[in-house]
């Protein structure tokens, strides 16, 4: 009796630790949100100061990722907003505004009074309304040392013809599908007949010409024994289209596209070409052994024709001045010379201040067409006598359309431990699809990369870490606001 009851009192001291320690990692995960909610009002309140437009001419904006790029409904601009920036050490965050000129090829930095708090992977979209409207919604915000992590779930927008910021409150946000009426400012839920996709996240969404909307990929983590995950890329694809042409009634269906396919990726980004078809580029493979983790980066592009259900690879054609023409009917290859052309891979080695290298691995498509096959009577395309110029290979760029031509900013790729995020602009004409030209170059070579360190970091660079800001007259007022 004695040795039970010694063992009973031991089993309920075990579950009053397990409790106390819940208790206390729950106190803990509290108190870090309310940290972090006291770091983001403190920015607003830095931000409530600036009570006028000002807009400045300056050079490309700093490198990030996970921002937003949208083409203006009316003029020849693309917007950037937020983003985020790792150096090795600390993690910056941005809520900054800026405006491409594509004609003129200059940046103008634009503050704007209000603005929504610095964040990063939230989703943006332009409309033709009132002038040209940027609706912001969710994203997330980090601290310095990256460790804690808030999630938004607001909802801005922001009015280009006044240059006003404004926040939308009447909203309700849930894991599950709804549509927002534009008009009236609600929300209304959606409740597709048919079997839809797992949850995932890192997937991607397009409108089809019928006014259906597609998604694609994604990624997903399953416990498959204790403590272990392992992660899934999804390489499924939906369609969620009215039923019966009813705007009211939804219907999900599980499509399988034939043509060329994207290989399995995430972090690849999404947009709208000319001809309303959806196009993919980039993205990284990640290949999990162990504790170890190693990814591929793409710097390939890809169409989805939703007419025809069919995917089709993006192949440059070359410039017309290393074309070479061809008269009509097919010339005889000599025997031993392949009539196909593979894709062509460039490996780049830069040596950073630190000794690492950095090793950038660039996939060049093989001339030819978007997907069309190339008739025997058009000009044929001989291949280029180098690398063709364009984006390295690279996951969470920021993709806008504008007049047929598609721009490419930013994003990152990793070389081992460090992490290389990029600035550069690179734009393609979608109508001719020749080649890739550079507006904006970065050499990863220049980028700040600082190891990681195990000291703790004090509360005025906490501050100054998660705010992001370069403008002295940023600092200055916040280590006042410190003081």
């Amino acid at each position: 009796m004695g040795k039970k009851g010694k063992k009973e009192k031991k089993g309920r001291g075990a579950e009053k630790t397990a409790a106390k320690m819940e208790k206390k990692v729950s106190k803990r995960s509290r108190k870090e949100e309310e940290d972090l909610e006291a770091l983001i009002a403190h920015f607003q309140t830095l931000d409530a100061k600036k009570t006028q437009i000002v807009e400045t001419p300056c050079s490309p904006p700093s490198p990030r990722l996970n921002a937003s790029l949208s083409a203006h409904p009316e003029k020849d601009e693309l917007i950037l907003f937020g983003g985020e920036y790792f150096n090795g050490q600390k993690t910056f965050l941005y809520n900054e505004l800026y405006v491409y000129n594509i004609r003129k090829d200059t940046w103008t930095k634009v503050d704007i009074p209000s603005p929504p708090p610095r964040r990063c992977a939230h989703q943006a979209v332009m409309v033709p309304q009132g002038g040209g409207q940027l609706w912001v919604f969710g994203g997330e915000f980090a601290s310095p040392n990256g460790e804690q992590f808030y999630h938004y779930k607001d909802l801005w927008v922001l009015h280009l013809a006044t240059k006003t910021w404004e926040q939308v409150k009447d909203y309700i946000y849930y894991n599950d599908v709804y549509a927002f009426n534009l008009d009236t400012f609600m929300w209304s839920k959606l409740s597709p007949a048919g079997t839809g996709p797992t949850p995932r996240s890192g997937c991607q969404m397009s409108v089809t010409p019928q006014g259906g909307i597609v998604l694609y990929g994604g990624y997903s983590k399953q416990r498959v024994k204790k403590d272990v995950d392992k992660g899934t890329r999804h390489s499924d694809m939906f369609l969620l289209k009215p039923e019966d042409g009813r705007k009211d009634k939804w219907v999900w269906t599980r499509i399988n596209p034939s043509g060329v396919k994207p290989t399995p990726r995430s972090g690849f980004s999404v947009a709208t070409a000319p001809n309303h078809q959806p196009l993919f580029f980039g993205g990284v493979c990640d290949e999990e052994e162990e504790e170890n983790l190693e990814g591929e980066f793409f710097n390939d592009l890809y169409f989805y024709d939703a007419t025809r259900n069919r995917w089709f690879a993006g192949q440059l054609k070359g410039p017309k001045s290393e074309k070479k023409k061809r008269r009509r009917g097919r010339k005889e290859e000599p025997e031993g010379v392949s009539k196909t052309q593979g894709p062509v891979e460039v490996v780049k080695e830069v040596v950073a201040e630190d000794g690492t290298v950095v090793t950038i691995k660039q996939v060049l498509a093989a001339p030819g067409s978007v997907g069309q096959p190339q008739s025997e009577d058009e000009d044929s395309s001989e291949e280029a006598d180098g690398p063709v110029p364009g984006p390295c290979p690279r996951s969470n760029a920021m993709l806008a359309v504008k007049h047929g031509v598609l721009y490419v900013y930013g994003g990152m790729f990793e070389a081992g431990d460090r992490q290389v995020t990029l600035s550069d602009l690179h734009c393609l004409d979608l109508h001719r699809m020749e080649a890739w030209k550079t507006l904006v170059e970065m050499d990863p070579e220049t980028q700040e990369w600082l190891e990681e360190t195990d000291s703790e970091e004090d509360s005025e660079e906490e501050v100054e870490g998660a705010e992001g800001g370069c403008e002295d007259e940023d600092s200055a007022e916040e280590s006042s606001a410190e003081d």
